[in-house]
């Protein structure tokens, strides 16, 4: 199906709405909704992640989107099941409206059925041998040359190690981490990372909190590689691959972090060049 390339996820929720990425949102129903509260402490780190996470399950898929704590409270859960795509996706809650859109692109084209996608297995094990997989998988969606700065928008340190293994330097950018597991500077200013990177890796979480928009834009004007890592809205991020996104690591649910079997991810490429800079 032919669809208008979005440069905003406003202009993606707005093309969905009318009709243009499938069926009628007013026809696909919430079945399950779940609030995730969750933290991480791996083996050998003084760093606790805390993650809270909406999910929506619609038929066969999943939608999901991380948020900041108090951003949404669990009683939204009590009465989603049963609501409409077409409600949620006008929610006033950007997670959910997130979450909303995930779960309507997840459903009509899913992960495992595309035949652009890299399947991934993330093996079985300890968090901590998951973790260094999931972000190795991230990691190999650089094509990066030895000293290039990779800013890295959504802080986890195995991910920081496995730029460094690819011969980046890194620049982390975080709302909630002021140091690295080694001790470096985290900067809290989007701006400043973007301002000198040669390659771009962004946490799918960018979807809802506002900044997602702001970096695809900054990535397409100067010719950026994008990579996004995506628990958080995975199959939104797709639908700005070749429109500003170059990489794209994609993890629906059930997340590595949920469970110490097998679980798949899926990794898509695109060619900056498809990526319409200076339009």
């Amino acid at each position: 199906m032919s669809h208008p390339t979005p440069r905003t996820v406003a202009e993606l929720t707005d093309a969905v709405l009318a009709g243009a990425h499938g069926p009628d949102p007013r026809d696909l129903t919430v079945t399950s909704a779940f609030w995730l509260y969750h933290t991480t402490r791996l083996a050998g780190s003084d760093v606790t992640y805390h993650n809270h996470y909406l999910l929506l399950r619609v038929g066969d898929a999943f939608g999901a989107c991380s948020f900041e704590a108090g951003e949404l409270s669990p009683e939204f859960c009590e009465n989603a099941s049963g609501h409409s795509l077409d409600k949620l996706l006008r929610h006033e809650c950007a997670p959910v409206r997130t979450a909303a859109l995930d779960a309507y692109l997840a459903r009509v084209r899913p992960h495992r059925d595309t035949e652009d996608a890299e399947h991934v297995l993330l093996p079985a094990g300890t968090p901590e041998v998951r973790a260094e997989a999931r972000d190795a998988a991230i990691a190999g969606l650089l094509d990066i040359a030895p000293g290039a700065r990779v800013a890295l928008i959504g802080v986890v340190n195995p991910l920081v190690a496995a730029v460094r293994e690819r011969g980046g330097v890194c620049l982390p950018c975080d709302l909630n981490l002021r140091t690295t597991a080694w001790g470096e500077p985290v900067s809290d200013d989007m701006t400043e990372v973007l301002a000198t990177a040669d390659a771009v890796v962004a946490t799918g979480m960018t979807l809802s909190n506002g900044t997602f928009d702001l970096i695809l834009a900054h990535c397409v004007e100067h010719e950026v590689p994008l990579i996004v890592y995506a628990q958080s809205g995975s199959a939104v991020a797709r639908a700005f691959l070749g429109a500003g996104v170059t990489g794209l690591n994609a993890e629906p649910f059930t997340f590595s972090q949920f469970s110490a079997d097998p679980t798949p991810m899926y990794r898509y490429r695109a060619d900056l060049a498809s990526n319409g800079a200076g339009a």
